[in-house]
């Protein structure tokens, strides 16, 4: 047997694995799983392809021969239908995504959208578009390359459209622009809409609220000078965030107009239209301190909030976004989605997967029926 084709074998059965079931300890076991379920989990067609090819070139120069061969042969088979099972359970956000808006929303508001099969099952990866161009690098404050932002925007320049800012994740200590989120900010960009992805100061230099502070500063960034990549901030100025950059997002959102959080910059509008919170951790700061709680910022008047969350998140269990979604419907006017993606782990915004398409489809119904019924900003 040829070893490339056993070394193959062996990694499917493991992706399966990883995809298919939370492994959250011992420390070796779990980083390796969480690195090719981060990937795999949401393009289980790539290792498909790999599998397939490996086999096929396996029979092709003879290699399956002897009985053992002919078991790697049913082993592969069998992994082969595991990956064919992670990326069925993948698809099966469309409907859960269309579900959480009509009951959040109303009924219709999650419309039936038609995947991007060949940008997925052939450019996963890929998050271009011709029709986008990324301004990088923009200065928003004065914290060096950690207060720079980018800009996506259609090349047109369309006038009028909708605003959304981004902010990464990575526990706060690590992670920058342009790498989270990405099939997101192309697809409302070529849309019409201006897209921000900004970094933000990280600890253990600068702990909170000096995320907080930055996240305020792209905000007034973006009202002050989103017009001139073609939006209009009344249309809608939506804040979005990743992991950590989620509770930045929902922080900031449950937080328009705060002195405290606005040294210097007290009078600008930091105020957001709606929140999406995708995979976010939503408690209490590395401190402990209750006010970095999102829990404890809710208000009557909160933004509509969109809360996307998997159900095998393997980093935050779905119980701390929940308690945000419970606090918010207890008091806030504005409607909140709470959306729990079957077998999605944690950071499934990262390739065009058909879970994230799904998410990325009902994030636009969502803006679509967000900004259809409010005031003007």
């Amino acid at each position: 047997m040829a070893v490339g084709y056993l070394v193959t074998v062996v990694l499917a059965v493991l992706i399966v694995v990883f995809c298919l079931v939370r492994i959250r300890s011992p420390q070796p076991l779990f980083f390796v799983s969480y690195r090719l379920g981060l990937v795999f989990n949401e393009i289980p067609h790539v290792a498909l392809y790999a599998l397939v090819a490996s086999t096929a070139l396996a029979f092709s120069e003879g290699d399956i021969a002897a009985a053992p061969d002919r078991v790697a042969v049913g082993v592969a088979a069998v992994a082969a239908g595991g990956l064919v099972v992670v990326a069925l359970r993948g698809m099966r956000a469309a409907s859960v995504v269309r579900t959480a808006l009509d009951e959040s929303l109303a009924a219709g508001a999650g419309i039936r959208h038609r995947p991007p099969w060949s940008r997925i099952l052939l450019r996963p990866v890929f998050r271009r578009r011709r029709d986008v161009k990324r301004v990088g690098n923009l200065s928003y404050g004065d914290g060096g390359r950690r207060n720079l932002l980018d800009v996506y925007h259609h090349r047109s320049r369309p006038e009028g459209g909708h605003v959304l800012i981004h902010f990464h994740g990575g526990h706060y200590d690590q992670g920058r622009k342009n790498t989270q989120s990405l099939p997101l900010l192309y697809r409302l960009a070529s849309q019409g809409w201006v897209c921000v992805s900004a970094n933000y100061r990280l600890r253990p230099d600068f702990p909170h609220p000096a995320h907080l502070i930055d996240a305020k500063k792209v905000i007034a960034w973006a009202r002050g000078h989103a017009a001139e990549y073609g939006a209009s901030p009344a249309a809608g100025v939506f804040v979005a965030g990743s992991s950590a950059g989620g509770h930045m997002a929902a922080q900031a959102a449950l937080t328009p107009g705060e002195p405290v959080y606005q040294p210097g910059f007290e009078e600008a509008d930091t105020s957001v239209t709606a929140a999406v919170v995708l995979n976010g951790f939503l408690a209490e700061y590395f401190d402990g301190d209750p006010a970095t709680s999102p829990v404890n910022l809710v208000r009557a008047d909160a933004p509509p909030f969109l809360i996307a969350h998997g159900d095998l998140d393997e980093l935050v269990d779905t119980e701390n976004p929940k308690a945000l979604v419970s606090a918010l419907r207890s008091v806030s006017a504005s409607p909140v989605v709470y959306v729990e993606l079957p077998g999605a782990h944690h950071a499934f915004d990262l390739f065009h997967s058909f879970r994230f398409e799904a998410l990325i489809d009902g994030i636009e119904d969502f803006a679509a029926w967000v900004t259809t019924r409010k005031e003007p900003a």
